[in-house]
């Protein structure tokens, strides 16, 4: 079994317009293939390793997501977390390669090869590269059409 499933496509936008949908939490529900995201609060745009973001769930839970990788419009990483617990060890990662002004290879990851906690096993093992892809396949139609929320 693969513990790091990954998807990657050209987008027909910016690199700095894309980043914008991952980096600012309240956007990301936008653009969530695994129905997994309900809303995060406004104001959380991440800027730095060491931020940490929340959100609300689906399922009425709220997640804490931990900064572990931070490059302004190319990398971001975050290992998602129970409120006040320690992360259990899966992260995901958005990485942007601009191609010219106006294309962009971008990168999405699901790593749970550190995956501690039993519970989420299962959700891991269902979060395959069609899932990613349609969340890329979101992310994509909102940066291509310009569409800012």
């Amino acid at each position: 079994m693969n513990h790091i499933v990954s998807v990657g496509r050209e987008i027909a936008a910016p690199a700095a317009a894309i980043f914008e949908f991952i980096a600012d939490p309240a956007q990301q529900p936008s653009w969530d293939g695994n129905d997994n995201l309900a809303q995060a609060p406004t104001g959380q745009r991440v800027r730095a390793v060491g931020d940490v973001f929340t959100m609300m769930l689906t399922l009425g839970i709220v997640r804490e997501n931990h900064v572990v990788e931070f490059e302004e419009g190319r990398r971001i990483a975050w290992l998602p977390s129970e409120e006040g617990a320690e992360p259990p060890g899966h992260l995901w990662r958005w990485e942007l390669q601009p191609l010219d002004d106006g294309r962009t290879l971008v990168t999405h990851t699901y790593d749970w090869s550190r995956l501690t906690d039993e519970k989420r096993l299962v959700r891991a093992r269902a979060t395959t590269p069609e899932k990613l892809a349609a969340s890329m396949e979101r992310l994509a139609d909102l940066a291509e059409s310009g569409d800012s929320g």
